[in-house]
């Protein structure tokens, strides 16, 4: 083959994708920007509109990838994002500048409510306070029930790095806003929080204690598989009082009190509902509970399934779900 033959056919093969890019961009209805976090609900949330908005309803569509907090809001508000997914109340007090649901300003939209019920706190393992005879562990700290008992247990939450404090495995980056050291700080109790960069990392380490049977105290929430993966009891601290949690609904400096329990929405741009009512309407529709949350993300985080893959086997088995969001 000569030169100008292959460079002939380079040329034409090159024009051929083109018209096939631009042809598939002409069937296409746009294309709806989601914000990506770093949390396994979030990933089955974003993914599971993505599948629907691209598969059944003819949109394109693209991922940003952003820390939860300001610069998801600065995100929509400069026109990056169309949608932010799974946002908790208690821990974003910037929606509260934001959104009008919230008493904001209303420069971005309240969509809806994730459907799931949140339940942040401390928790350890039950065979702490009651043993596990299977497992030949004997209770350690048998009337360990609310905050009032940390401090008499710290030691055995010790590391060599936190000795003589005990140590609180929290959420894993500050950007969460989980209000972990706030508390500690409120509550004067002789520990050390620790912060260890993802979930994974978390989970991990919990993993390892639990397997040994040795005392863990972590920073969690509901829904979350690893509460069908361990037996964990919630520590309780000071009931929650709308007083205490005046700071953006508990995050605060002076919150020395349980979290609230809490109820993630959805949210995004103002303009998404003049520009793809459709894509909006799926958005005010969107709602999965606790249990079907939990059932994807068990397949991801404990199975080590592909987020997609997981995602799409169970938008397969539960069409008459999802069906019904699309208008």
């Amino acid at each position: 083959m000569t030169n100008l033959m292959r460079s002939f056919l380079l040329t034409l093969g090159a024009a051929v994708l083109a018209l096939g890019s631009a042809a598939s961009l002409a069937e296409s209805k746009g294309v709806i920007k989601i914000h990506e976090g770093d949390w396994t609900g979030n990933f089955v949330d974003t993914k599971l509109v993505e599948l629907i908005l691209k598969e059944e309803m003819g949109y394109e569509v693209e991922m940003v990838f952003l820390p939860a907090g300001p610069a998801t809001y600065e995100a929509i508000l400069s026109g990056d994002v169309d949608i932010g997914m799974e946002f908790w109340p208690a821990t974003t007090p910037e929606a509260y500048h934001y959104i009008e649901h919230f008493g904001g300003d209303g420069s971005i939209e309240y969509f809806g409510d994730v459907g799931i019920v949140g339940a942040q706190g401390w928790w350890v393992p039950r065979y702490m306070i009651e043993g596990d005879p299977d497992r030949g562990i004997e209770a350690v700290a048998p009337d360990l029930k609310n905050w009032e008992q940390l401090n008499q247990y710290a030691h055995l939450f010790t590391t060599p790095e936190t000795a003589p404090k005990g140590r609180v495995i929290a959420c894993p980056v500050p950007g969460w806003q989980c209000g972990n050291i706030h508390r500690v700080t409120a509550l004067k109790l002789d520990y050390e929080v620790a912060m260890l960069g993802s979930m994974t990392a978390v989970m991990a380490e919990v993993d390892a204690y639990y397997a040994r049977g040795a005392p863990v105290l972590v920073y969690l929430w509901t829904p979350h598989w690893a509460f069908s993966q361990y037996d964990l009891v919630r520590i309780r601290l000071p009931e929650y009082t709308d007083e205490c949690g005046a700071e953006g609904g508990g995050w605060g400096p002076h919150s020395g009190c349980d979290w609230p329990d809490d109820i993630p929405f959805n949210f995004g741009s103002v303009t998404l509902k003049d520009r793809h009512p459709d894509a909006h309407q799926l958005m005010v529709n969107f709602n999965l509970n606790n249990a079907q949350q939990t059932e994807m993300a068990f397949e991801i985080d404990v199975n080590g399934r592909d987020v997609t893959e997981a995602v799409r086997e169970w938008k397969a088995k539960n069409e008459d779900i999802w069906r019904a969001w699309i208008p």
